[in-house]
């Protein structure tokens, strides 16, 4: 493949889209398939055929276009007049829809584009969910895909791909926000004499988070494009994706974009005619949480049990088989191509001062959009949830929101302005996480949240070590006495003193994490416990008392 090649495939796919008046773009991400937009598309190609349309109209799947909970969502693009998004389509609307494509747009079915949902978002990961078709590589290449990897491979040495990176401000976007950059360059530094490893962790297990799932069903050759340039700058030819097998159609599209890119030579030898080479294999998880640890991640890679092993050393410097081995996750990946095509100074200036660039969320839980959002670092969390977000249904009163899953915390309402980035959501007890942010409502228990995230954390330990085995588990007991209005006053003081042990003393994050959930309610709801509290001294005063009439009696 050549730069002359890449042009022409662009060219010849923009000229055969551009001769039709109409494109129904109808989202083919999970979410609506559940809802079977698949009836939908099928539909729209059988009526455009029996109506002869087939000249004039195209009827492609695309990826996510974010509105989840309104699916299926279909988009119409025409040349001359404006686009149109329709809402909760069925197969049987889809008459009134072609027919609408030279008249008025079906009103019923209208969702509009210009509510800040759309308007307020900023988006480079997403830049290309739901515009192309993400199981046809010629559409990735037309809308400037494999630009970035060909310009760094033919004028850029690997010192200055790291360069770009580095001041380009990406931190890590799986959760701890470590600075790539500084990773990469010491992945790149290492002694790389029995090879380098890139491994893109993809293996989601948050409850309610489906940000990497979106963008690897919507645009795969994105986290493939940015897996090779991090190959190209660290000096890898071996990369792995590690994803869950619980994504079948992630899986099922990234092992076509692979193949694609195989056969354009966009992976494989000597990739735009360099010395470069770099192959991609998918690594399905079984499931198990504690793989989206970093060390757990290449165990299971290697075929051993996905436990979690004590850093240092660090995968950086002996990872994948012992090898230096570069892990980023999904959204890490899908920066790095828009980075090196547009610069650093232009990612540099989105965010802020210490947390540049742009987050994806998953927005769930009680608010009435929910779907996939990018927006920029330091957006408030108010203009998330009550602008993007549309606020609570039903007009109940925010509570709070979960950021980070089971390894974040609770947020109440007196947070609701406080910026979203790495520092601000550490300072309240929380993290960013990879991006789940599940809102809750007046009618939740924090108590009842604390043991929900309790009891996800006992059953994904891996139990290599015994804090996080025990504790996670002697916590859940307690907050079940709590539940189940059991529990007394040394009941709390014990659950205070298991998370101080749980999160200093286990091995790894999750671990280390499993208590965050507990203590942010404890610090911000403790009233919700000690109300438990005293319904339990009630319930066994009233117990008492029976037992001492009973004894009366007898």
């Amino acid at each position: 493949m050549t730069a002359e090649e890449l042009t022409k495939i662009a060219v010849i796919e923009q000229e055969a889209r551009a001769q039709y008046r109409h494109s129904l773009n109808v989202c083919v991400a999970a979410g609506c398939l559940s809802s079977r937009s698949d009836l939908v598309k099928e539909a729209l190609e059988k009526e455009i055929g029996r109506r002869g349309l087939e000249r004039h109209c195209q009827v492609r799947g695309v990826g996510c276009l974010g509105l989840c909970s309104e699916g299926p969502l279909v988009n119409i693009e025409s040349k001359d007049k404006p686009s149109v998004m329709y809402q909760g389509v069925s197969d049987r609307d889809v008459p009134e829809i072609v027919s609408s494509l030279e008249a008025e747009p079906v009103q019923r079915l209208i969702c509009p584009t210009d509510r800040p949902f759309f308007k307020s978002q900023k988006k480079i990961v997403l830049e290309n969910c739901g515009s192309i078709d993400p199981e046809r590589i010629e559409e990735y290449i037309a809308a400037g895909g494999y630009e970035a990897l060909h310009w760094a491979l033919t004028t850029m040495e690997p010192e200055e791909v790291i360069e770009q990176i580095t001041r380009s401000g990406l931190r890590g976007r799986g959760g701890a926000g470590f600075p790539t950059g500084l990773k990469w360059s010491t992945v790149y530094k290492a002694d790389g004499s029995q090879g380098k490893y890139v491994i893109c962790n993809a293996d989601e297990g948050d409850p309610g988070a489906f940000m990497d799932r979106s963008v690897l069903e919507s645009d795969p050759h994105r986290v493939l494009e940015g897996m090779a340039i991090a190959a190209y700058a660290v000096g890898a030819k071996q990369g792995y994706i590690y994803v869950r097998a619980e994504y079948p159609l992630a899986v099922k599209r990234l092992k076509t974009a692979i193949r694609q890119a195989d056969r354009l030579g966009l992976l494989g030898n000597s990739i735009f005619g360099t010395p470069f080479s770099f192959t991609v294999d998918v690594r399905l998880g079984a499931g198990a949480f504690v793989c989206g640890e970093e060390t757990a991640l290449i165990a299971s890679i290697e075929g051993k049990r996905g436990q979690p092993r004590p850093r240092p050393p660090f995968p950086a410097e002996r990872g994948l088989w012992g090898c230096p081995t570069l892990i980023n996750n999904v959204e890490t990946f899908a920066n790095v191509p828009p980075i090196i095509r547009n610069g650093p100074e232009w990612f540099a200036s989105i965010g802020t001062e210490k947390s540049k660039g742009t987050k994806v969320f998953a927005l769930a839980g009680r608010v009435n959009n929910t779907g996939l959002i990018e927006v920029p670092m330091g957006m408030t969390l108010r203009q998330i949830i009550y602008e993007i977000g549309g606020g609570i249904p039903e007009g109940k009163k925010f509570k709070a929101v979960q950021t980070g899953g089971p390894s974040g915390g609770c947020i109440p309402e007196q947070f609701l302005d406080m910026p979203v980035d790495y520092e601000s959501l550490a300072k309240v007890g929380s993290i960013m996480g990879s991006g789940g942010m599940i809102v809750m409502d007046e009618t939740s228990s924090m108590v009842d949240v604390a043991r929900f995230f309790m009891e996800f954390c006992k059953d994904e330990s891996c139990g290599k070590c015994v804090p996080c085995r025990v504790g996670t588990a002697q916590m859940l007991d307690l907050l079940d006495k709590f539940v189940k209005k059991r529990a007394t006053a040394r009941d709390l003081e014990l659950l205070e003193e298991l998370c101080d042990m749980v999160k200093h003393t286990s091995l790894c994050g999750l671990g280390q994490s499993a208590p965050n959930p507990v203590l942010t309610t404890l610090k911000y709801f403790r009233n919700e416990y000690n109300e438990l509290l005293a319904a339990s001294e009630q319930s066994g005063s009233q117990v008492e008392g029976r037992a001492e009439a009973q004894e009366v009696k007898a």
